[in-house]
């Protein structure tokens, strides 16, 4: 890397960044703890304001294009990550998984869907991708998941699927 290079990236790093505090509003907060989660792809960030004391935790990710995505009934939308989160949390929840696991869940369903090089995929591959996260990290969120996903018609479909 050439040294103006680096030069640069030491002073982007260095910058404080400010961000509104989400308990009181304000804009006074300090980061007071930074790490790297999710294999390297996301940086975790403590943060404190400094107008109420509260601290909280913000996850930054490079913002990279996703492929669109072609639904069962052959529509098309754009990857929506809430989406995908709000479903993996629905089926992690009162389970044992923290918030880092699934971040890093969702990172490698993210770098998978990329690695594709397509600009479309089929849903359908993004629901493979969800279970095969859910059944590393928590063996009930992977049956709550696959009994919705899936939508078994009878008991013995459901046994299969377990077994």
């Amino acid at each position: 890397m050439p040294a103006g290079c680096a030069n640069m990236a030491l002073l982007i790093l260095s910058l404080p960044a400010t961000m509104h505090c989400p308990f009181c509003g304000a804009n006074d907060t300090k980061v007071i703890d930074s790490r790297l989660v999710a294999e390297g792809e996301q940086v975790r960030r403590r943060r404190e304001c400094l107008a109420c004391g509260e601290r909280f935790t913000t996850f930054e990710t490079a913002e990279l294009v996703l492929p669109r995505l072609i639904k069962q009934d052959g529509s098309r939308q754009p990857f929506d990550e809430e989406k995908l989160r709000a479903g993996m949390q629905r089926a992690l929840e009162k389970r044992p998984v923290s918030v880092e696991r699934l971040e890093a869940a969702l990172v490698h369903i993210k770098h998978k869907l990329r690695a594709t090089g397509e600009r479309e995929v089929k849903s359908l591959v993004v629901g493979e991708l969800v279970m095969a996260e859910l059944q590393k990290l928590d063996e009930v969120a992977y049956i709550r998941f696959a009994s919705v996903y899936r939508r078994f018609q009878d008991l013995n479909e459901f046994r299969e699927e377990i077994e």
